[in-house]
């Protein structure tokens, strides 16, 4: 265990993240910015801590499968830490990350576990570790195919941690639009503002961990138009920095939804379905959204 612990350079971040934090913040004062709010602030850093709390047993139990699963791989004798394999990893993990990102935005039971880290109606350092706490129950799952192409899990755990690290980054509005070509392949800080955006324009784009192929690729990506400002948070803001209710809002929502239901195919779609679907009301999932606004 030692040397997953070691391979997770997360751990080693914290001191650098909030020398950063307060650093931006400082700096947003200073300026005359208001791009931080105290109390927001202490929510977002509360929740990077419970998150890392929920994580402990879920991120255990995928490391002791992980290892398994490695075992029986044909390939854990061909791809082992070769720099071929580290470049491989490096790809295949970013295409994992997008679809576990984007998972949490298109089915609602997850998007419960990941709507806290857009709660907040800021972007700064501050709001990259406030990190959804439900998501920490199924994150991993996503990430068990690799060890089965022969990925041992030390080198997943050490690909998923230099992923968030660069990922802490982009939550910033200190740095604009960048060389042409790094905003064509890499996620970027312009890239990262349209994700967290409430605006009709850029729900549910702009997926990608540290590449900005995948939503290139896929068609979730919508660029950051200088004529449509971000607006940060959610497109009903829940106006609240109790950690507690920052965590459980979604999941109390889905709880009246399902009581409201008539029948269980109805229950069902509340769960599965994007956020914003209804059984009885205006359909107000993302994709509808845009497609009624003609916003592309």
């Amino acid at each position: 265990m030692q040397d997953f612990l070691k391979d997770d350079l997360s751990l080693f971040a914290v001191p650098l993240f909030l020398t950063a934090i307060a650093l931006e913040a400082w700096w947003s004062r200073s300026s005359g910015r208001s791009w931080y709010r105290g109390a927001d602030t202490v929510a977002s850093l509360s929740m990077g801590v419970f998150s890392l709390i929920v994580e402990i047993v879920p991120r255990l139990v995928a490391i002791v499968i992980m290892v398994k699963l490695h075992d029986i791989s044909p390939l854990r004798d061909v791809v082992q830490r070769q720099w071929w394999a580290w470049v491989l990893l490096f790809f295949l993990d970013d295409l994992t990350y997008y679809c576990f990102h984007r998972a949490n935005h298109e089915v609602r039971i997850l998007w419960a576990g990941h709507v806290n880290h857009h709660s907040s109606q800021y972007l700064n350092f501050g709001t990259a570790l406030r990190q959804g706490v439900g998501e920490r129950l199924h994150k991993f799952l996503f990430w068990l195919w690799l060890p089965l192409l022969g990925f041992d899990p030390a080198m997943i755990i050490t690909m998923i941690s230099i992923s968030l690290f660069y990922q802490f980054w982009i939550h910033t509005r200190a740095v604009g639009r960048l060389h042409h070509w790094i905003e064509a392949v890499f996620n970027t800080p312009s890239h990262h503002r349209v994700h967290h955006g409430s605006n009709v324009r850029y729900l549910d784009c702009n997926h990608g961990g540290m590449l900005i192929i995948w939503d290139r690729l896929f068609g979730t990506f919508s660029p950051e138009r200088e004529g449509d400002p971000v607006a940060y948070g959610l497109t009903t803001n829940i106006e609240s920095d109790n950690v507690i209710w920052v965590t459980v809002h979604e999941y109390v929502a889905i709880g009246r939804d399902l009581k409201r239901a008539t029948t269980w195919g109805d229950r069902l779609r509340y769960l599965f379905l994007a956020p914003g679907w209804s059984h009885d009301g205006p359909d107000k999932r993302a994709r509808v959204l845009r497609a009624a606004a003609g916003a592309v």
